[in-house]
């Protein structure tokens, strides 16, 4: 039997048994695709990271990212994670990391306390926003198990769109998020009807919240700035729900700057409620040259640290 350490994290909280679960194997030398494939399986988290020697010296890993059934080109979670725990390994240059991924090169910025220590990371998206296909409220409703009418499309209609990895996108009410329970037939039926989406019907569901007020966003642009709460579902691929997902939050982010005429915005985004492990991402997004970039950040504290036997 060969062995091979891990570690878990909860990222996108400050505390333990809050936020979102990963585990990290930090050094993958030696497995093969399968056997990554089934430890991920058996960890039976959202997602598990891989680290492998990067292809270019000048970047600090290549990182695999699998969930329950197959291997993923981007994750926010997972990355943020992942960065926090090699810079405790002391594995970033000057608070910086680069992972070489399915999807592109991804940078992360490590945050650290006054004593040194490793807190959070913020982790910049990989591709500029992408909007791929507008879906009828009526579909993404019954996915849901909410009222077509709990969809609010004055702003866009429910879109699938990407920084990395696609998601479908869909403003409902307060009331209606709280409430909203994944149809799992509704959503195979959604996917077969719009093939576009392929085996990725992720469904990120977002309600603003009028009581709290807009965050500033920077360079006093108004009008930039949020306050959101969330919600994912991903049957299909095996989540049921998401506690915290950071590359919905980052592709949200730069959809709703892409709606506004603001050059850039934030937002702070709440996600995990009601599955009882709460959670708060903090989102940017700017017009750049190629696009509309993103970025999502947040807490991560490590939990615990074992060894698999393969």
């Amino acid at each position: 039997m060969r062995r091979f350490a891990f570690e878990t994290v909860d990222v996108f909280t400050d505390r333990r048994f809050g936020g979102n679960q990963l585990a990290v194997f930090p050094d993958a030398r030696g497995l093969s695709d399968g056997e990554m494939q089934s430890l991920a399986t058996e960890f039976n988290l959202s997602e598990t990271t891989f680290v492998l020697p990067p292809e270019d010296p000048a970047h600090t890993a290549r990182v695999r990212i699998f969930n329950r059934s197959y291997e993923m080109p981007f994750a926010g979670h997972p990355n943020v994670g992942t960065g926090c725990v090699l810079a405790r390994h002391g594995l970033d240059r000057d608070g910086v990391l680069l992972f070489e991924e399915l999807s592109g090169l991804v940078e992360v910025r490590v945050e650290r306390d006054a004593a040194g220590a490793v807190t959070g990371a913020v982790i910049a998206a990989p591709q500029p926003l992408t909007t791929l296909l507008e879906l009828p409220a009526e579909a993404i409703a019954a996915c849901a198990g909410i009222s077509p009418s709990d969809v609010i499309t004055k702003a866009h209609q429910p879109v699938l769109a990407s920084v990395g990895i696609p998601f479908v996108l869909a403003e409902v009410t307060g009331e209606a998020l709280t409430r909203a329970t994944p149809d799992i037939a509704a959503f195979r039926r959604t996917q077969a009807e719009f093939p576009k989406v392929e085996r990725r019907l992720s469904l990120h569901l977002y309600a603003r919240d009028p009581a709290a007020p807009d965050i500033a966003a920077p360079n006093g642009v108004k009008g930039g700035g949020a306050r959101i709460r969330a919600r994912m579902f991903a049957p299909l691929s095996g989540t049921y729900e998401d506690p915290a997902t950071g590359s919905a939050n980052a592709t949200l982010g730069a959809l709703l700057l892409s709606l506004s005429g603001a050059e850039s915005g934030q937002a702070e985004i709440v996600q995990g409620v009601e599955m009882g492990r709460p959670s708060l991402l903090r989102v940017a997004a700017r017009r750049a040259a190629d696009g509309i970039r993103s970025t999502v950040g947040g807490g991560c504290v490590p939990v615990l640290k074992g060894e698999a036997e393969v």
